[in-house]
């Protein structure tokens, strides 16, 4: 199957997600930015791509929940196309969906490496917490990634819209936010520019 431009996304919104996939509950969350934007209660920028996670074992079931896309792994750059009734292969951790019809990207679909009582962070398996307290929900029922953890994520790339989304939300963490997310880039990141805005929010 042939594959669609890399740049050429037309997202569906977060709410659009929820009514495909509200059958699978909390076994799936908002990522990265619209993360934040769902958090805040607004949306604070525009988004290319609208990026979830999920655990493995509901990949399936949501990608037939998803019905009328075709999903593509993503690694290195390569776009690999994976049928719906196939088994994906054990190194596939991102997928694409893209609307062949529309002629467009929809959804980033990342699989975690949780389970569905533990949340696990996938670039350091030692970072881990109950998943209750991982996994928000917004008032309408969209599940999200906590801000501190979305943050940690884009902490490693830093961005020119990381960097905003980061003095975005300084504002409104809490106090325990604030320390978490010292702590984990201090064990993670050290050195990391974001450590000193913290701490100077702490003081």
């Amino acid at each position: 199957m042939q594959q669609l431009p890399e740049d050429a996304w037309d997202a569906w919104s977060p709410d659009e997600l929820l009514a495909r996939l509200g059958l699978l509950n909390s076994h799936w969350y908002v990522v990265g930015g619209w993360a934040l934007d769902l958090w805040h209660g607004r949306q604070t920028r525009m988004h290319d791509d609208l990026e979830f996670a999920v655990l493995p074992d509901h990949v399936d079931l949501c990608r037939e929940l998803l019905q009328g896309l075709e999903f593509f792994a993503v690694s290195d750059g390569r776009f690999v196309h994976q049928p719906l009734k196939a088994e994906l292969p054990p190194d596939v951790w991102q997928l694409w969906g893209a609307d062949m019809v529309a002629g467009c990207w929809r959804v980033d679909m990342m699989l975690e490496r949780g389970t569905p009582e533990t949340w696990v962070y996938k670039r350091d398996p030692l970072l881990r917490m109950p998943r209750a307290s991982a996994i928000r929900k917004t008032a309408g029922g969209i599940p999200y990634l906590a801000p501190a953890l979305v943050l940690l994520f884009k902490s490693r790339h830093h961005r020119e819209k990381d960097e905003r989304d980061f003095r975005a939300a300084l504002p409104d963490l809490t106090a325990q936010e604030k320390a978490d997310f010292r702590q984990w880039l201090q064990a993670l990141h050290p050195g990391h520019v974001w450590i000193a805005a913290l701490s100077a929010e702490g003081e």
